[in-house]
């Protein structure tokens, strides 16, 4: 089985190298990732400038293709499947993430953004994410369970393709209260603007790192975290259509008719 490993973190992540070393047990695993720290990127792709890519050697046994791109994560996933990888991909995974994707969230996501690129290749796709504990320390047991839930997809063949967003709590394993299936929360963050003076100069950095103040709905994925559970949320990229709601209908029906009149 051929497994795609990337992530938006760059090659230099813990978790990377945290998962890569369970998932070459089930397949063969090639690694394309960002030379650097892309968080926040999303889905996006370097239309505007050339990349380059460097083969690089492998931190681990028994994973020999380990390459890097100075571009996005989406990047990463368009370069292995166009150059890189000569056989079919069976499965794309994206992580282990430093910090949790938990709600919307995931919009903003190069871990995702990674994955919907796999999902838009007609590729089974998952994104994987741990939350930092309340010291700001990373556990990996999401590595174990990321190469479980990989092999499951691997060793199925289901009439549609997957594209599953993987948070696991920031607890060890026998700290772990259940896995379960989630629906997105809202944004589990909302972000901030820290300045710093250089000189004459002011900077300002954006931070990601305000706790959203809504209480999550019971069953989403930051409800399950917070809980300790495993969330495992099956997401839809086509998205919930809503014109068939009576408000967003008549809100629809007055734009047309406000139009109508400025004929």
């Amino acid at each position: 089985m051929e497994i795609l490993l990337t992530n938006d973190d760059g090659i230099n992540s813990e978790g990377l190298w945290a998962i890569a070393e369970t998932l070459k047990n089930i397949g063969k695993v090639t690694i394309v990732v960002p030379d650097r720290d892309q968080s926040g990127t999303g889905a996006s792709m370097s239309l505007l400038k050339p990349l380059t890519v460097e083969k690089v050697a492998p931190k681990i046994t028994k994973i020999e293709d380990v390459y890097t791109v100075d571009g996005t994560p989406a990047d990463c996933v368009i370069m292995a499947n166009e150059l890189l990888i000569k056989s079919p991909i069976d499965l794309v995974v994206s992580g282990i993430n430093q910090g949790a994707n938990l709600g919307l969230d995931i919009l903003n996501s190069g871990t995702f953004g990674a994955a919907l690129h796999g999902y838009f290749r007609n590729i089974n796709s998952m994104a994987v994410s741990v939350k930092y504990d309340a010291k700001g320390v990373i556990n990996f047991p999401s590595a174990k369970i990321g190469a479980s839930i990989a092999e499951k997809i691997l060793n199925n063949q289901w009439d549609h393709k997957m594209l599953l967003n993987i948070n696991c709590p920031p607890c060890e394993m026998d700290q772990i209260e259940g896995i379960e299936t989630t629906t997105l929360a809202s944004k589990a963050y909302l972000e901030s603007v820290q300045a710093i003076q250089n000189g004459r100069r002011t900077n300002y950095w954006l931070r990601h790192t305000n706790v959203a103040k809504e209480q999550p709905l019971n069953g989403s994925d930051v409800d399950a975290i917070n809980r300790n559970c495993v969330s495992i949320t099956s997401i839809n990229p086509f998205m919930k259509d809503r014109n068939a709601l009576i408000e967003d209908q008549n809100i629809i029906q007055d734009l047309k008719k406000m139009f109508l009149t400025e004929l």
